[in-house]
């Protein structure tokens, strides 16, 4: 058993970039191929009479204050505004589903001051289904050390009720799960494809992770890292998350996943990476979510102000480190699928390609699927691939676009 994940190379051809047609199985560029032209003035992909999401994001919520906190046994909640895409009509799969199981284990004792960094990393590594008890207003918990999952816990769900935001300072990685790391215990001889444990979190904001230097697993993941098991993310928020600036393969500014039970895809749903100016991740590649042959399913969310900040591609182009591909979304692998429905990606940027999204499928099995969604204003400030802006795709055949808007 190895507990590293498997180097992997993408290749990608110029002649995609230019026509899609170009595409095939057998197609690979060598490391020392030129990067593909900017497509720039491709149309406008909208299915007649179809009105595309609401572009609107949500505000993030509000910090914590200094004011004394409430101790009343059943104060009144404070309000705070929805994550996701509010115009968002994709039909959600129990699968992917927020947890309403009692809660097992809880943060704090009804105080802001009881909601430390310790008590976090504590129920994390407990597992059960966990809730906080820090007050009636919102309350931003810094943590001093990465909350860890142990590999024994069959479930373990963070609620954050909505009020809750789990911030890195800008100095760490917030959450991580690891199937194949020892020191989490292995609890299987394929840690690489295993159920459990499955991780969900679900009414929280992750701010200010930097995962910079932290190469666990390949780097990358600057709010949250996840190989193994299940994961998934539901009615959350990912605000100024960040990692390494550059390196061919490292990504996820907010998410980074490497791995997951069968093949099933990580669900995102009603959740909001960025939302404003100033809110959004950055990392070299994959300014929100990045992963290597991992599939993703996203709902009814908002993807914005991502960018991806690497320079030289993948493979890296001489005398550069590599990055700069996915400004929101970063995938790579073999057999993998991206859909996407009912969400707006917009304002995101890449410095080489796929300002919007970077697909590919290096056996050209992946396929990539946007229904009723809108991506716009994300440029690709080194390619991609004509006729679907903001996209850089290789994989089988071409994107299925239906019901949306691209420009």
């Amino acid at each position: 058993m190895t507990t590293t994940a498997p180097v992997r190379r993408l290749a990608w051809v110029v002649a995609a970039v230019a026509a899609l047609g170009g595409c095939s199985a057998g197609a690979s560029a060598g490391p020392d191929t030129a990067a593909p032209s900017v497509a720039t003035t491709a149309p406008t992909t909208t299915a007649p009479g179809t009105a595309a999401p609401s572009a609107t994001a949500p505000a993030v919520p509000p910090a914590a204050t200094s004011a004394a906190p409430t101790t009343s046994a059943r104060p009144a909640p404070a309000v705070v505004s929805r994550a996701g895409n509010p115009d968002g009509r994709a039909v959600v799969p129990a699968a992917a589903r927020a947890v309403t199981k009692p809660k097992t284990r809880w943060v704090g004792t009804g105080t802001k001051a009881s909601c430390t960094s310790a008590a976090v990393v504590r129920a994390v590594a407990a597992g059960g289904v966990i809730g906080f008890r820090c007050g009636p207003d919102p309350v931003t918990i810094v943590l001093t050390a990465t909350a860890k999952v142990r590999n024994t816990s069959p479930l373990v769900v963070l609620d954050g009720g909505g009020l809750v935001t789990l911030s890195g300072g800008g100095k760490r990685r917030i959450l991580y799960m690891n199937t194949c790391d020892e020191k989490q215990v292995w609890t299987t001889s394929h840690c690489q494809d295993q159920a459990t444990p499955q991780l969900v979190v679900q009414n929280l904001t992750f701010a200010d992770g930097n995962a910079t230097g932290q190469h666990e697993e390949g780097g990358g993941g600057g709010a949250v890292l996840v190989r193994g098991g299940r994961f998934r993310v539901v009615s959350s928020r990912f605000v100024r998350n960040r990692c390494d600036s550059g390196g061919q393969d490292l990504g996820g500014a907010a998410l980074r996943v490497l791995d997951q039970w069968h093949g099933e895809p990580v669900y995102v749903v009603s959740s909001t990476f960025g939302g404003r100016p100033g809110q959004g991740g950055t990392c070299s590649n994959g300014g929100a979510l990045s992963s290597i042959g991992v599939s993703w399913t996203v709902l009814n969310s908002v993807l914005s102000y991502n960018s991806a900040v690497g320079r030289g591609a993948n493979p890296a182009r001489s005398g550069t480190v590599g990055g700069g591909s996915g400004g929101a979304i970063y995938n790579d692998g073999n057999t993998m699928t991206l859909r996407l429905e009912g969400t707006v990606v917009e304002h995101n940027s890449a410095r080489e390609g796929g300002g919007a999204v970077f697909f590919v499928s290096n056996d050209r099995t992946g396929t990539l699927r946007i229904t009723r969604s809108t991506l716009r204003s994300n440029p690709s400030r080194g390619f991609a691939t004509a006729g679907y802006p903001g996209i850089f795709f290789l994989g089988r055949g071409a994107p299925q676009v239906s019901g949306s808007t691209l420009r």
